[in-house]
């Protein structure tokens, strides 16, 4: 196969596996949040949610991980052989992070199919904010290729995720004045 192909196959399952771990994480949110309702309604969106998790975790997720690397792993060695740049290494460590965050997403999942709401809605949404700085990573990365100095790249990393957690703060604290109010 063609080694154009093979990138355009393995971006396609790239997107298409953020796009599962950012909306999965989101559901957790809700599935979270619905726990707070008064019934019928918890029952009715605990439901829905049970639903829409297995769906989009078994059905999207774990298949575009799996392609992910499947077509990654093939463009990689079509290219490359087994001597391996250093910006690849660095972008295969974060991908391996991403993966570690993949199984802790799995985790969550498991619990929460089980009627456990492991962690609050203020940590989800944290957590549900690790995918993007994986994704920033891994973008500037490829598309630097080693061009940079990493001190810099470390720092704008940094200073990315300060930001967003800033973010995250203020929206809680909106949130909670909303609810005073």
């Amino acid at each position: 196969m063609d080694t154009l192909y093979l990138k355009a196959l393995h971006l396609i399952f790239v997107v298409t596996w953020f796009a599962g771990l950012f909306y999965i994480v989101r559901l957790f949110i809700y599935h979270r949040e619905a726990a707070d309702k008064p019934e019928p309604e918890r029952a009715i969106l605990i439901r829905h949610f049970l639903v829409a998790e297995r769906r989009l975790w078994y059905g999207i997720t774990w298949p575009s991980a799996i392609g992910t690397y499947v077509f990654g792993l093939w463009m990689t060695y079509r290219i490359y052989g087994l001597i391996l740049p250093g910006w690849l290494l660095l972008k295969l460590a974060f991908v391996f992070g991403l993966t570690l965050y993949h199984f802790s997403c799995q985790y969550i999942f498991s619990r929460m199919q089980k009627g456990f709401l492991p962690y609050s809605g203020i940590k989800l949404r944290i957590w549900n904010e690790v995918a993007t700085v994986f994704l920033v990573s891994i973008i500037f990365i490829v598309v630097l290729q080693g061009q940079g100095n990493w001190i810099w790249g470390l720092c704008g990393l940094v200073i990315f995720s300060l930001l967003m957690f800033l973010a995250i703060n203020i929206y809680k604290r909106i949130r909670e004045k909303k609810k005073e109010a």
